[in-house]
């Protein structure tokens, strides 16, 4: 197992959800200015969800993140956290996307609502394994 590699797989998925949250800001931001809302959601429906959208996202990605990064250091292999982060990331782009377009149920966001709990799941796995030394 190469140590560099674990934290250069982890690098990659911390970096791309921090893409992720920011464009989910940025789209609260351009849904603040379109309907001069500067605190709360102004009763706008488009502006809920953009709320809810990088809400939801900044609900999950933290400990998520936390979970590669300690997989990194304990030395999991790369070609075990570059799976979890995928599903991960394709988990909250899909269930942001989902929750963009609509309040109500879609698959989007229920296929992310799945993805996401697998990855932490299979980190939560994966941190306890390595937990034994």
């Amino acid at each position: 197992m190469d140590p560099a590699a674990s934290a250069h797989a982890a690098a990659l998925w911390a970096g791309l959800c921090l893409i992720l949250l920011l464009v989910l800001s940025v789209l609260v931001t351009r849904q603040r200015r379109k309907h001069h809302v500067e605190i709360g959601d102004g009763g706008v429906p488009a502006l809920k969800q953009a709320i809810r959208a990088f809400g939801n996202a900044t609900e999950y990605i933290p400990a998520a993140l936390a979970g590669l990064g300690l997989l990194a250091l304990v030395g999991a292999p790369a070609l075990l956290i570059h799976p979890i982060g995928l599903t991960l990331f394709a988990g909250r782009v899909l269930h942001a996307v989902g929750l963009s377009r609509s309040t109500g149920t879609s698959w989007p966001r229920a296929a992310g609502v799945l993805a996401t709990w697998i990855s932490y799941i299979a980190t939560a796995a994966a941190l306890l394994f390595y937990a034994i030394p």
